[in-house]
């Protein structure tokens, strides 16, 4: 099986349960990515008490969850010669995801997770040094063994090296695959997402369901159908009442687990996880949204996107019957 390719920022996340006033307060969109420099987050920290610390950033999460589930992962981004970025390296090796992380003198990236009674999160995004990659550090040897280059949105951002990754991979014969990541970076990057839709060149697109909505103007179904004008996959996430899945002009529909949510950090990164499993192991569609399904049922009920290891055991359990 050849591995998963993930470019994405790589980030430290810093989790504090909040109340609905706590955001009205910032004047910042509920649920949504606030981006941040360094001086506004150490502002913004100064209003929080206890902090959880917890390696993340949304594609490593996935690649995290890849590994776990018994694929190979790999992962490419930058990160601060400081603790938190020794801190980022330590999560990847006892992931089992392959480092193939570039060093800064910029700090490490770091994101406060707001997270509301509701489990909602708002996020105030610092990108440090994961902001620094440039087109030149895509290097071919990077797509060795790769069957799927998956992009994170917030990449986007970055157009230069964000094409040239795209580049490589199709080059080479790699899948891609996107995801979105949120309703901000597809009203900022419509024109780079239009461009790269029209050339054929983003093989999967993943949506939650505002998303898919604020870049086709559509909902649900209507909205997967125009992405899939455009991608050989398409899926659009619907949160609770699972998600869609479009190929080759057919729609399937897999339903979420039953878990209360405590929490929806990483929800939609481990989601990818199980899919992007599925692919990589030619399943179905409906198997591999199944899974999907499966992984981000567990990440749901603990605070954060890291699934202990009990989760695990029962996801590869659950494995045995998908």
């Amino acid at each position: 099986m050849k591995k998963v390719l993930g470019f994405g920022a790589a980030l430290v996340d810093l989790l504090v349960n909040v109340d609905d006033a706590w955001i009205a307060n910032l004047k910042v969109p509920k649920g949504g990515m606030n981006p941040v420099n360094y001086p506004q987050l150490q502002k913004v920290l100064s209003l929080v008490g206890e902090k959880q610390t917890v390696p993340g950033g949304s594609a490593c999460n996935t690649m995290v969850g890849v590994a776990k589930l018994g694929a190979k992962a790999s992962f490419i981004s930058k990160v601060g010669r400081d603790e938190l970025g020794a801190l980022f390296a330590e999560h990847l090796k006892k992931a089992g995801v392959e480092n193939r992380m570039l060093s800064s003198s910029t700090a490490t990236g770091t994101v406060l997770s707001a997270v509301t009674p509701d489990a909602e999160r708002t996020m105030f995004t610092f990108l440090g040094a994961s902001n620094e990659v440039t087109a030149k550090e895509m290097t071919p040897e990077l797509f060795d063994g790769v069957g799927i280059l998956y992009l994170e949105g917030y990449r986007a951002y970055s157009e230069e090296c964000f094409v040239k990754a795209i580049f490589e991979a199709r080059r080479r014969g790699v899948m891609t695959a996107l995801d979105f990541g949120s309703f901000g970076v597809v009203n900022d990057c419509r024109p780079l997402f239009n461009k790269l839709f029209a050339g054929r060149e983003i093989d999967i697109v993943i949506a939650n369901e505002e998303e898919a909505k604020d870049y086709t103007g559509e909902s649900e179904e209507a909205a997967l159908q125009k992405i899939a004008q455009f991608a050989k996959i398409a899926v659009v996430k619907l949160g609770k009442r699972g998600a869609l899945i479009a190929k080759d002009g057919e729609v399937t529909r897999v339903e979420s687990g039953s878990a209360k949510a405590i929490d929806t950090t990483g929800a939609g990164d481990l989601w990818a996880s199980g899919f992007l499993y599925g692919i990589l192991s030619d399943w179905s569609m409906a198997r591999a949204g199944k899974l999907g399904s499966i992984v981000s049922n567990e990440v749901v009920q603990v605070v954060g996107a890291q699934i202990p290891e009990a989760g695990w055991a029962r996801i590869h359990e659950e494995m045995k019957n998908v």
